[in-house]
């Protein structure tokens, strides 16, 4: 079984800076991410709001001069799925694919993905048509009608992007205010090609082989009737990401993980960082902190361990 003292799960922008603080610090790191680092950055079209980048960068760009970044220094890289922590005399062991590996401080970044609405047809037309990811599925609807279901940064941000590549594109929302910044609530406002729904939820989801239409209503009238498109992207939130959580660990309703201002959590050598913690603001510019602040808590903690040994 291989030893470091410092492992972290998830290659999102919180897991590079914490991997990358880490191994600055002259201990040995391994970074544990079964995909591409990234994260929510790979399925990011524009970041406009990370520091540094005043026209704004391409998700999938700021990804890979993170990597870059990261690879001018010694941390193993294990490109495998973790499916199970525990801890085992102050020592966590995490069972990675087919093999075990321990450390004195454990950073978890596994980071959040997007929540499902649950009306039907949701599930029944995943991929074809039904999507979660404006950048990676938004060319196949180039020139046709679509809708989208959301009220926060997401749900604006994503209908600016496919504004420009699809005829039609109905915003729907359940609230009459949006939870969006105000400029991108504007720049919708003003879009052409995008019409607002406010007060509206979407029923249910419609089609054959795939999707053709949905069935909205009205929040305050109770009126029902049918929208004809030929696909939906959906962005109503997060959910976190890992089932492999160790007993103890102490997460919230929504089963984010708790942490202090260091980003320690209930059980001592455990930290988390980034989207997977309990918080209200999820940002590539917070996970960064998080991961910088985990990290130098991390070291603290494997420093104290020395010095007892």
């Amino acid at each position: 079984m291989k030893e470091y003292d410092a492992v972290v799960i998830g290659g999102g922008p919180a897991g590079i800076t914490a991997a990358l603080y880490l191994a600055r610090s002259d201990v040995s790191v391994a970074l544990v991410e079964k995909l591409s680092p990234g994260g929510q950055m790979l399925m990011t079209h524009l970041i406009e709001n990370y520091p540094g980048f005043p026209e704004g960068i391409e998700g999938w760009k700021l990804a890979d001069l993170m990597a870059a970044h990261l690879g001018h220094y010694a941390v193993d890289r294990i490109g495998d799925e973790v499916r199970a922590i525990e801890t085992v005399d102050g020592k966590h062991r995490v069972t990675v694919g087919g093999e075990t590996i321990e450390a004195t401080a454990l950073v978890l970044c596994t980071g959040a993905r997007y929540k499902r609405v649950g009306i039907p047809g949701e599930k029944e037309f995943a991929g074809k048509g039904v999507s979660y990811c404006a950048l990676c599925d938004g060319n196949f609807f180039r020139g046709q009608t679509v809708a989208v279901i959301g009220g926060g940064n997401s749900a604006l941000e994503e209908s600016l992007y496919l504004s420009r590549l699809v005829k039609k594109l109905y915003l729907i929302h359940r609230r009459d205010d949006f939870r969006g910044q105000k400029c991108y609530q504007d720049r919708c406002s003003v879009s052409p090609v995008i019409e607002i729904l406010r007060s509206t939820v979407v029923c249910s989801i419609s089609g054959t082989d795939s999707v053709s239409g949905i069935e909205v209503r009205d929040v305050k009238s109770g009126d029902c009737h049918t929208i004809p498109v030929d696909g939906v992207f959906v962005f109503v939130g997060f959910e976190p990401q890992g089932d492999f959580y160790p007993d103890g660990l102490d997460r919230d309703s929504g089963g984010f993980i708790k942490t202090d201002d260091e980003m320690r959590t209930s059980i001592p050598g455990i930290f988390a960082a980034g989207d997977i913690r309990s918080k209200s603001c999820r940002q590539v510019a917070t996970a960064v902190g998080d991961g910088a602040t985990a990290a130098h808590a991390a070291y603290a903690y494997i420093s104290s361990r020395f010095t007892q040994g």
